[in-house]
């Protein structure tokens, strides 16, 4: 039955109407795919080695238990925001002499396959290989590895049942920095607590038996979860959902644009992907630890600088991108009432730049890594408060490609298009440009003006370049109905 459905779904995959349309996207996220399984693969095989090299007093693999809580919280988190929940066209299924329990089956075995296990897959049994190589007990090694790989497969489920949930995403991110806080400034010893459970799986290779108890308990709440909604009305029946409103007179001050941010406000909160979007904005602003602290990019400012835009560009960036595809359910309407395109475009603009002020505001602790860290933070944010959401709006005079809102959210290739590739080229590229010949000409200082000049530039000449924009929407204004038409 498994193959049988499998086969179903292999006709359906080339069958549907935009295989066609995106095969090139399709070929591109593939060979993207393909790099990061990669990148697994070499990290599992040269890992230990990397960490011998870098800490030669220190056992690399009890270096790995130490940190694997944070590699386990941060893989739940990733997967909340990118891995779709495994589903199948189930409706047609229904009206046949099929078990139930079959279908539900069938959707949670193959979520087992996904790549963000198979990622895992490539990741810990190479590591396992080179741990026995170099002489590790061969029963430990295969027990702690078992754990692991049991452990993945524990948050593969795991993530289904709180998928949903914004509390769980916020709790998870506040448990993430709650412990490396608590690491960092020694309140606690934490990465001491957690090393001694994960090594525990290699001095006493049976208790990996533990990882199978919560793995089958975890399959048991998914399968009971999901055959409460596998029924023909319900799978028929259209979602009701309650509308919530929220008091935005705060925003009336903005005048006759007012309305529309108010639109673009509830947008936002009332949908997965965009609200997703909203989060991850913040979690971008994690980036800078990366840059500032990783051994491969503290001594390159050049490479500091690109986490330095991201930290206070996450939502312009990654909300600009889909401009003005966030409205293509409603765009329609929105363009055959006698209304302003140009407060429309404005609306997006605003909320680009007061979400740059407020990331930067709340980057106010990286003045902790230097001053010189931090003006490059500071030059990030007047170019992305100036620069990049001009940028992203003139692009999205391309986009032609429908959005479902309430579809999966990051992890969702719907709407995407050479578009959105194309934009990241004068948003990541140019300041990093810019930087690299000022500084080589006239210094630090002088390149991270440059920088800041760029964006306060734009903002002088926001009213021709808004009026150039504007114009270019306009001349797209059919085609881009027309597109927003098309369904997948």
């Amino acid at each position: 039955m498994i193959s049988h459905f499998l086969k179903l779904e292999w006709k359906q995959f080339f069958r549907s109407a935009s295989f066609g349309k995106s095969i090139g996207l399709k070929i591109i996220m593939g060979f993207f795919a393909l790099y990061l399984l990669a990148t697994f693969l070499l990290m599992g095989v040269g890992g230990y080695f990397m960490l011998r090299k870098e800490f030669p007093n220190k056992d690399p693999f009890l270096l790995v238990n130490q940190f694997m809580i944070f590699m386990v919280i941060s893989d739940l988190i990733f997967r909340y925001l990118m891995q779709k929940i495994p589903v199948m066209d189930i409706k047609p299924m229904l009206l046949l002499a099929i078990k139930k329990s079959k279908l539900v089956n069938y959707v949670l075995f193959k979520s087992v396959f996904s790549f963000f296990n198979l990622g895992s897959f490539l990741l810990y049994i190479p590591f396992a290989v080179v741990l026995i190589t170099e002489g590790y007990d061969v029963a430990g090694v295969l027990g702690w590895t078992f754990f692991i790989i049991i452990l993945g497969l524990c948050l593969n489920f795991l993530n289904f049942l709180i998928n949903k949930s914004n509390i769980a995403l916020g709790a998870l991110i506040i448990l993430l920095g709650g412990l490396w806080f608590a690491h960092k400034y020694e309140m606690t010893n934490v990465v001491g607590f957690f090393r001694g459970l994960f090594y525990s799986m290699y001095e006493n290779p049976y208790l990996s038996i533990i990882g199978v108890v919560f793995l089958s308990t975890l399959y048991y709440l998914n399968f009971k979860q999901l055959s409460k909604i596998v029924y023909l009305d319900g799978a028929i029946k259209s979602e009701e959902k309650e509308a919530k409103t929220a008091d935005l007179s705060f925003v009336n001050r903005l005048g006759s644009v007012a309305p529309f941010i108010k639109n673009d406000m509830r947008l936002i909160w009332r949908n997965k992907r965009t609200k997703t979007v909203f989060f991850m904005s913040f979690f971008f602003l994690l980036f800078g630890i990366m840059f500032f602290t990783l051994e491969a990019y503290k001594d390159s400012l050049i490479w500091q600088l690109y986490g330095a835009i991201f930290v206070t560009g996450g939502f312009a960036i990654n909300y600009g991108q889909f401009i003005p595809a966030w409205d293509s359910e409603h765009y329609r309407m929105l363009m055959s009432q006698n209304l302003s395109y140009r407060k429309f475009l404005e609306s997006k603009w605003y909320l680009m730049v007061v979400m740059t002020i407020i990331l930067f505001v709340l980057c106010t602790p990286y003045l902790y890594f230097g001053v010189n860290k931090y003006l490059l933070i500071v030059a990030g944010f007047f170019f992305n408060l100036g620069f990049t959401p001009f940028i992203m709006l003139y692009m999205g005079s391309f986009n032609k490609k429908r959005i479902d809102l309430s579809a999966s959210g990051f992890g969702n290739t719907q709407g995407t298009s050479a578009a959105q590739f194309i934009v990241m080229i004068p948003v990541l590229v140019m300041p990093m440009l810019i930087y690299a010949v000022v500084n080589k000409i006239l210094g630090f200082n002088a390149a991270v003006i440059a920088i800041a000049l760029v964006g306060i530039i734009a903002l002088l000449l926001k009213n021709t370049m808004m009026n150039f924009i504007e114009k270019k929407y306009q001349k797209n204004k059919y085609a881009t109905i027309h597109g927003f038409k098309q369904k997948d």
